[in-house]
């Protein structure tokens, strides 16, 4: 590889002109390993709202067995409102013509068919939107729901996103995953079989993880036929089972060169067909590593990388 093939580049040269995803978080919407369906307690680094003082335990949330959703008028709202919050930013920062609404926080297919049909449906009404990006996990998508998908592709560019996080089923025990990598196979071929694109997210300084497992997991994940990845290293927050394990001192983060190494070695290992979407990720709420705090500084640090390795950006 010698160019950076990013999304941007991707969507620019699909669509000829500047194409911006808008991040949506809507309420209501959790995880199977969150409610008790397959696990307790969510992954290790994702926030739990039950370790915060502030936590309501009769709020209401959606699963796939819901028989209805009193929560409906408010996601639409908030997803409304989101957009129309967002979108004039993207419009005068980075001069967005047209848009692809994200929906990102939490599991986003993991709710009644016909919650997900009214909310997809609404955010594609929007005016100069082109498509939908779904981030969930391969254990809470259904059929019906991927066919749906699918019939709505052949109108407008829809992804799917799902957290691979790592192949090696040992480490996705550690994280209280949920799920095995023969669940994701499973999953991601189904997918590409209804010629869904596919984006998959990895995360680097899982614990107890070698760089030659991170780089298996890179390898993994090309050879499931994905067409885009997202890379993330793996940071501490406050209200996460990871930062009760960091202060008793049982988790070390990654340290930002190995980080950019792994990231290095594996970009070079992307076939051209791949984009990236994601090189690295921060958190307001951060606990640990400081080099995570700064995103400005990190893309510079990166950037100086793929530059030393002849890789044009």
């Amino acid at each position: 590889m010698d160019r950076l093939y990013t999304f941007g580049k991707y969507l620019k040269k699909k669509f000829h002109t500047n194409v911006k995803k808008v991040p949506i978080s809507i309420p209501g919407f959790t995880c199977p390993n969150i409610d008790g369906t397959v696990a307790r307690g969510g992954c290790v680094f994702c926030e739990n709202e039950s370790f915060s003082p502030n936590f309501q335990k009769e709020r209401v949330t959606l699963n796939l067995k819901s028989k209805e959703n009193p929560l409906l008028q408010k996601q639409l709202k908030a997803l409304n409102d989101q957009f129309y919050s967002t979108v004039p930013d993207l419009k005068k920062y980075y001069g967005a013509k047209k848009f692809i609404v994200y929906f990102q926080s939490f599991t986003n297919t993991y709710a009644p068919f016909e919650t997900l049909k009214a909310l997809y449906e609404k955010a594609l009404s929007f005016p100069d939107v082109i498509g939908i990006s779904v981030g969930t996990r391969t254990d809470s998508i259904t059929d019906e729901t991927l066919e749906y998908l699918a019939e709505l592709s052949k109108k407008y560019e829809v992804w799917v996103e799902y957290g691979i996080q790592s192949s090696n089923d040992e480490t996705l025990k550690k994280i209280n995953r949920g799920h095995d990598f023969a669940n994701v196979k499973e999953v991601v071929k189904k997918t590409k079989d209804l010629n869904l694109n596919v984006c998959g997210h990895l995360i680097f300084g899982l614990p107890g993880e070698t760089q030659e497992d991170m780089l298996k997991s890179v390898k993994d994940t090309i050879e499931l036929n994905i067409d885009s990845i997202k890379f993330h290293p793996l940071y501490v927050t406050e209200n996460t089972l990871l930062a009760l394990e960091y202060k008793k001192g049982n988790f070390t983060p990654i340290d930002e060169q190995t980080y950019i190494d792994t990231l290095i070695k594996s970009i070079k290992m992307l076939p051209q067909n791949i984009s990236i979407q994601r090189m690295t990720a921060g958190s307001e709420n951060l606990l640990a590593p400081e080099w995570c705090r700064s995103k400005a500084q990190q893309m510079s640090h990166i950037h100086r990388a793929l530059r030393d390795e002849g890789i044009k950006l």
